[in-house]
């Protein structure tokens, strides 16, 4: 028994190890959920710490709690949100799907914690003074989230469109083959390629911070069925206020209460912003291993930084291992949107059900796109070599380029040429002056790849 000590809740008494700063209900829900030892993230208890220590603020500012408590809750709150405790919340995150097993770890947690140093204050009538579970836990998974994007994905990708962006300007003049259906096409320069590759995380930044508009709206002050039974009806605005300041960020109190507890539709959005952010980066990353593919048998455009061995068995292969692990996050980060997608219709009447696995996907989906979109900008795009031998040899044999003549030598000749070139494995410039009677100097103008990627119409019109 020196192992164990005895803790009581409303269901009796129950063994708790001596060393766990959790009470009762944390044990029984350890006891009873066994399941896959996942945890709730890191983020998630943060967010748990500041609503706490956010809620004894505001309870006391409105009369509802002792200063003396309050000030003990926020000194521990705030040593839980800083990650002093991780190890305190043993719970599996497929546990009951209101959370309110992790909000009473929460609760019990802090209180032991005062207790331990020297102010007493209950789990339930103190530290959860005028909160449920019900508001409590949708409001940490939009905490989390929103502070997880500001502070990790955001700059991420903030610092991956300012890597694109200083190489699209350092290649704007090195013209190579386009492509589309993975065929040759008409020439586009690398600048171009890249500003497209900047255009999908710029509008990617841009949905996220539409998305946040939403997740930023608490639910804080609902309690138990949006109604805010047991709260002052000004706590919840209280709480945003003070999760304001601690953070940094802007919370407001939500206009429906009920929309919070019961629906996760701001998460299912972000979530949803997330997976195009995904696709965007699986894009990215797969023109990067088509264009660093060879280097003697594929494109061989680019030659990306070399990281590490690529083979156990081939000496000296290398490998595109950046992007693809981005393409791997990338997977991950789109099944984990139908995971929160499923949960998020898993709202019954007022409440829903599923949150935790909500946050464990969404807080999973923003960090590793975060980490992802760093190392794709450090180890990928900075370092990036451009093999100018083999874009200039494509592009002079590219018999695509032939389109520019579409205007003086009309459609059918040019078809003609460009497949006499194929059959050949001539340069389209030798082919063309065969075909076309164009002398070579006006060919060349006309043929010039680099005035091929400003578009517009070459030549003049047919039979001109």
């Amino acid at each position: 028994m020196a192992d164990f000590r005895i803790e009581r809740d409303s269901m009796g008494e129950l063994k708790v190890p001596a060393v766990a700063l959790w009470g009762a209900q944390t044990q029984r829900a350890v006891d009873n959920f066994p399941i896959s030892g996942l945890t709730m993230p890191r983020e998630f208890i943060r967010a748990l710490g500041l609503i706490k220590s956010a809620a004894a603020q505001a309870n006391t500012d409105l009369g509802h709690l002792a200063k003396t408590k309050a000030k003990a809750i926020r000194k521990q709150a705030e040593r839980v949100a800083a990650g002093a405790f991780d190890a305190q919340f043993p719970i599996d995150v497929f546990q009951t799907g209101s959370g309110t097993s992790s909000n009473m770890n929460a609760n019990e947690v802090i209180a032991h914690l005062c207790a331990a140093a020297g102010t007493k204050v209950h789990p339930n009538d103190d530290v959860n003074n005028g909160q449920s579970s019900n508001d409590v836990i949708p409001t940490a998974v939009h905490v989390s989230a929103a502070l997880t994007v500001s502070e990790q994905l955001l700059p991420a990708l903030a610092h991956l469109k300012k890597t694109i962006d200083k190489r699209a300007k350092e290649l704007a003049k090195v013209a190579k083959t386009g492509r589309t259906h993975l065929m040759d096409a008409m020439p586009v320069t690398f600048g171009q390629e890249l500003s497209g590759w900047s255009a999908q995380i710029g509008s990617g930044i841009e949905r996220l911070d539409d998305a946040l508009r939403r997740v930023s709206k608490l639910p804080q002050g609902g309690t138990a069925v949006g109604t805010g039974i047991n709260a002052d009806a000004r706590l919840g605005p209280a709480i945003c206020k003070e999760l304001t300041r601690m953070t940094r960020v802007k919370f407001e109190s939500a206009g429906n209460f009920f929309e919070g507890l019961s629906s996760q539709d701001a998460a299912v959005e972000l979530s949803g912003q997330l997976k195009t952010l995904a696709c965007s980066l699986m894009k990215i990353a797969n023109d990067l291993r088509w264009m660093n593919s060879g280097p003697l048998a594929g494109l061989g455009e680019i030659e990306l930084p070399a990281l590490q061995p690529g083979s156990s068995i081939m000496p000296g292969k290398v490998n595109p291992v950046i992007p693809e692990a981005l393409a791997m996050v990338c997977a991950q980060v789109i099944g984990n949107d139908a995971t929160i997608t499923i949960a998020g219709q898993s709202g019954n009447f007022q409440l829903n059900v599923m949150l935790p696995v909500v946050a464990l996907n969404l807080l999973q989906s923003i960090g590793i796109l975060a980490n992802a979109s760093r190392l794709l900008a450090d180890k990928a795009i900075a370092g990036f070599k451009v093999r100018q031998d083999k874009i200039r040899e494509a592009l002079d044999k590219n018999p695509i380029l032939v389109t520019a003549l579409n205007a003086v030598i009309g459609y059918d000749k040019g078809a003609a040429t460009a497949k006499q070139a194929y059959k050949q494995g001539r340069p389209i410039l030798d082919v063309a002056l065969e075909t076309t009677g164009l002398p070579k100097a006006k060919l060349k103008e006309l043929l010039d790849p680099m005035a091929l990627t400003k578009g517009g119409i070459h030549g003049g019109s047919a039979g001109g």
